[in-house]
């Protein structure tokens, strides 16, 4: 279905979800405030997201009915993943209103199609180089450098489809390993630090973009996001026009992260793309006039993007796996903003929860004790 929707969506009308996960839930809990109602469309009825929709489609994804029933139930349909097949994205886009294009999904889930995307509108990536066969792999290695990490083409994320190479023999066992799937090799990226920013789009072309951010990864998961980042300002503008050149390019109508590396040289390396709310722009619940959430909220309802200005500096902690066990220690201080996604199921590598730290607006936020803010907002064992 074009989107030609003109008039903004009344308040009473439902947002559909495609994913159940805590972006879902946490989209939903955003349109609330605003006086819509969710639908979430999700495979078991533990998701995060369930808890707070008016009403879930509980189904495999490939459940053709249950499709037909879920575009019933709503105005509009939206992504909390950007995994989802993409001929399930086209049936739901033909018969229904659905932001952002199911095209620009079909980019954001494949690195070859992402980073072939990147590289044609002039964007700098990392040197990578799609693997075709076996026989291939000796020049991929020259191309990409010795130190490379080999990555599935599709379904990977905190980690998942990577691994480390340092020759071809370590390439060809890696790629043997994932069962011979499109995949690519990229090279390492010798980084001052890595930063994101996230920018919403709407229909008429404009763009608002929420401050850049610090991010620190552990174990390939987010660990902390630390807003704004603390880096130069020029390096904060470059990064933020690189997020207003990409929407522009994909003709977004909603949200997409930006992640970045910083090089020791001041030059801005994109890693990935995500056309959905993302974990480093957790911090805007609290610390920003408009979310992340209300903002995507927004634009897929018609309205006029919200302010994103920030009212507080803030630190963001992921609470992974048993962390989240730690809530009696996190709320003991009341500055901590807690944020709990309501898994019943604690796993290792699970994000099961956050908590945010706001702090004054500062000019020396550069030498603030980020370390000490961050130890009393999640205590370590």
């Amino acid at each position: 279905m074009s989107d030609n929707l003109r008039e903004p969506l009344p308040p009473g009308s439902t947002i559909g979800i495609m994913g159940g996960g805590q972006l879902g839930r946490m989209i939903a809990l955003a349109g609330a405030q605003l006086g819509y109602h969710a639908v979430t469309f999700c495979e078991s009825d533990e998701e995060p997201a369930t808890h707070v929709c008016k009403h879930s489609v509980i189904a495999p994804y490939e459940d053709k009915s249950a499709q037909e029933k879920f575009i019933s139930l709503v105005d509009v349909i939206t992504f909390e993943f950007e995994n989802v097949p993409a001929d399930i994205a086209a049936y739901l886009d033909a018969n229904a209103l659905v932001r952002p294009s199911p095209e620009i999904l079909k980019i954001a889930q494949d690195r070859i199609l992402e980073k072939s995307f990147l590289n044609d509108i002039g964007i700098e990536t990392a040197p990578w180089e799609p693997i075709t066969d076996l026989t291939y792999t000796s020049k991929i290695v020259e191309k990409t450098g010795a130190k490379s990490i080999f990555k599935t083409a599709r379904f990977g994320y905190d980690g998942k489809g990577q691994e480390k190479i340092g020759n071809k023999e370590e390439l060809d066992a890696a790629w043997l390993a994932a069962g011979s799937v499109p995949a690519i090799v990229e090279g390492f990226v010798d980084f001052q630090c890595e930063i994101s920013v996230i920018i919403a789009r709407d229909t008429e072309g404009n763009t608002k973009c929420f401050d850049v951010v610090e991010n620190i990864h552990s174990n390939h998961i987010l660990d902390r996001t630390i807003a704004p980042a603390r880096v130069e300002s020029q390096i904060a503008q470059a990064a933020t026009a690189v997020a207003v050149k990409i929407a522009s390019a994909l003709s977004l109508v909603g949200l997409i992260a930006v992640e970045m590396f910083v090089t020791k040289d001041k030059r801005i390396i994109v890693n990935e793309i995500a056309p959905r709310p993302h974990n480093s722009g957790h911090w805007t619940i609290d610390a920003c006039i408009t979310s992340q959430f209300e903002q995507l909220v927004r634009v897929v309802c018609g309205l006029p993007l919200g302010s994103t200005k920030r009212h507080s500096n803030a630190l963001m902690q992921n609470l992974i796996g048993e962390d989240a066990e730690r809530w009696h220690e996190v709320t003991a201080n009341n500055e901590n903003k807690l944020h709990l996604y309501g898994k019943k199921t604690v796993r290792s590598g699970r994000k099961m929860g956050h908590v945010t730290r706001l702090l004054p607006l500062s000019p020396d936020w550069q030498n603030q004790d980020i370390d000490l803010a961050m130890s009393i907002m999640r205590p370590r064992t």
